[in-house]
């Protein structure tokens, strides 16, 4: 399975129902974290650009999983197939049982 970057344009303005459908986003995106599909998530400080990191077997996969978006009819999605994603990994402390 290859991992793919998909960077999407948010509209300008945001209307009510834009507003309205971020719960729905977020649950989507939320599912498709726990299920490993998607690897991450960013969101640029300005609220105008989304990333993420997509796992698939073709690009067409993956744009018909972004496709479920609650939001996909506000966004203009681009599909780069990844040749690496290096990411730092969350270390947690080992604990001793003896």
């Amino acid at each position: 399975m290859s991992q793919y970057m998909v960077e999407i344009q948010l509209p300008a303005v945001m209307s009510e129902d834009f507003t309205a459908k971020i719960p729905a986003q977020e649950k989507k995106i939320n599912e498709l974290m726990e299920q490993g599909r998607m690897m991450s998530y960013a969101l640029s400080d300005d609220y105008s650009r989304l990333w993420c990191v997509v796992r698939g077997e073709s690009e067409f996969e993956v744009m018909s999983l972004v496709s479920e978006f609650p939001l996909i009819d506000y966004m203009d999605p681009k599909i780069t197939k990844l040749m690496f994603n290096n990411v730092v990994a969350l270390r947690l402390p080992i604990f001793s049982l003896n």
